[in-house]
């Protein structure tokens, strides 16, 4: 038996916030490829695209 009652407002400000860090961290993922795609195109090496953003060389090498 449940002895706290359900708070709706509680729980959507908890499902904002998990979306919004969800959300984060996309963008974050899109950005570190967006930096790896000019770091590409400027001639660096894929080693040194991924000591930089940290993206694995299979990620970096599928978009190149």
């Amino acid at each position: 038996m449940l002895t706290t009652e359900w708070n709706w407002d509680t729980a959507k400000r908890v499902w904002q916030d998990e979306a919004r860090e969800e959300g984060e961290e996309i963008g974050m993922e899109k950005g570190k490829l967006i930096i790896a795609k000019n770091l590409l195109a400027e001639g660096s090496t894929p080693e040194f695209v991924h000591r930089i953003t940290g993206l694995s060389l299979e990620e970096i090498e599928r978009n190149e």
